[in-house]
């Protein structure tokens, strides 16, 4: 079976990517078989601690009806300086045809992140979605877990502690 330079069957189906910034590279898996491809800064950025900034990335994308793409934090970013993203994920859904923008902060409460042009910031997972209707009803069925919510499951000491105030 051919394939394309991603590694994915040529008959397979495809995001359509415009790119807005011709000097920044288009969304690639870093290797073959990657979940998610890398999204790119146009711009150059300083992020204080604590500070987050609305990041653009040069490119506009067409999802297929029934798929959302899903914006998380590279993992290496996060661990080593604290760049997270501040919706996280973020969604795109496929009928937006807009520029994709990155809200990225700084969670490390003592050193700047300096973000550069061409920097690659966050990973754009696209995944199949249900989209099903909601139909209102007068009662839900009765499950096991009922209402319980926010630590009801137990797994770690503090969950043992009384609930904070409006949990």
């Amino acid at each position: 079976m051919a394939t394309n330079a991603g590694s994915t069957p040529a008959d397979a189906p495809f995001v359509a990517v415009r790119r807005l910034d011709p000097g920044i590279d288009l969304p690639t898996r870093a290797h073959p078989g990657d979940a998610g491809v890398d999204l790119s800064s146009t711009i150059d950025v300083v992020l204080e601690p604590g500070h987050r900034a609305l990041v653009p990335t040069g490119i506009s994308i067409a999802l297929p009806m029934g798929t959302v793409g899903l914006i998380h934090p590279r993992s290496g970013l996060a661990a080593r300086a604290g760049l997270s993203i501040v919706n996280t994920p973020g969604t795109v859904d496929s009928g937006y045809r807009g520029e994709i923008k990155v809200c990225l902060i700084n969670l490390d409460p003592h050193d700047a992140i300096t973000i550069a042009r061409g920097d690659r910031i966050a990973q754009l997972l696209v995944q199949k979605v249900e989209l099903l209707d909601f139909v209102e009803v007068d009662e839900l069925d009765e499950t096991s877990r009922g209402a319980g919510g926010y630590g009801s499951s137990g797994g770690h000491a503090m969950l043992g502690a009384s609930q904070p105030k409006g949990v």
